[in-house]
Parts: C-alpha cells; structure tokens; sequence
C-alpha cells in the first residue's frame, strides 16, 4: 500500500512540474517577444495572439514545419492550435524558431479560429534574431540563417496585413532553402 501511495505521489508531481515547465515555456516565448522591439507594442494593439514556442523545420528536398501553442483573447488562453508546413523545393537542413501570431479585431481572430486555416505562400513574418537570418517568411523563398541567443533585434514591420502580423524568432539550426510552401492551421477551443 505504501509503495501504491508513493507512486502515485511520484506520477502527480511528475505531471504537475511536467505542467509547469510547459506554462512556463509560453511565459518564456511570450516575455521574449514583449521585449523584442516592435513585437511589444502588439500586446497592447490586438485582441489576441497565438504563440508557438518552438517549431521545428527541416528538410532534404521535400521538408516540413511543425509546431503546437496556444490561442489567447485578451489575455486569457481560448484554445490550442497546431502548424503544419510541407515545402517542395531546395532545401537542406533544420532550424527551430518561435513564432507568434497578433490578432487585429475579432474578424481577423474569428478567421483564424474558424477551423483549418491557412496562410498563403506570400505570406511574410518579421524575423527577430540575434544572428544572422537573411528572411523568414511562412511561404519559403531564398533563406540561410544560424542563430540563438536572445532576441534583442529592433524590427519594422508593415503592420497587419488583412488583420494579422506575424513575428517569428530563431532559436537555431542552419537551413538553406529555395521553396515553395503555406503553412496549415488547426484550432480547438478549451
């Protein structure tokens, strides 16, 4: 019997610190883009945002993206949310980054929270690294970068582009790319 109450002890703090460090992990992306330039002035000027702390891409030829976050309305978590990315293309290596995703109105929250969404090839994110990154941008094109650290880059934006602004930060890899490619959305509310 004791030997049952130890296990179970053991499980429930195994899950609960398990729980915790992944809390953490959004609080860690979130704060890292409140203080990375311009990607700050979003928390105040968007209904929501979804933020994936770490996707990873990689590829030889044919290569993929994914990643899984959290969907926030006015600061409070909505649902969860997948990415997924197939690119065709010249490609060869793996990065991993974080990405965040700033809600304009309730439109622009409502289409992404919708179902299956999708950006489109032409879609563009503004990168913020502390390393060398020559674009990031969701639909592929000519790309190289190698980077990590902090994220202390001043960077401009065009704003939100039909109610969306996306940010995305290298956390490293190297990846030399010239593809074609969107990346796929799903929701679930809680």
């Amino acid at each position: 019997m004791k030997t049952l109450v130890q296990a179970t002890l053991a499980f429930l703090i195994i899950s609960l610190s398990s729980h915790l460090a992944h809390a953490d992990e959004y609080d860690k992306t979130i704060n890292s883009f409140k203080d990375a330039g311009e990607s700050g002035a979003y928390f105040d000027n968007s209904i929501g945002y979804a933020v994936f702390p770490t996707i990873g891409k990689g590829g030889i030829g044919i290569g993929g993206a994914h990643g899984s976050g959290r969907v926030y309305k006015e600061g409070e978590v909505i649902g969860t949310a997948d990415m997924t990315q197939l690119t065709i293309g010249f490609q060869l290596g793996g990065e991993a980054f974080s990405q965040i995703i700033f809600f304009e109105n309730e439109a622009a929250l409502d289409n992404f929270t919708s179902g299956n969404f999708e950006f489109s090839a032409d879609a563009s994110a503004v990168a913020i690294t502390a390393g060398a990154h020559a674009s990031a941008n969701t639909g592929g094109g000519a790309s190289a970068g190698l980077s990590g650290g902090q994220n202390n880059a001043d960077t401009k934006s065009l704003g939100y582009r039909k109610g969306m602004a996306i940010f995305t930060i290298a956390k490293g890899g190297l990846m030399y790319q010239a593809t074609l490619g969107g990346q796929k959305y799903s929701f679930d509310p809680i």
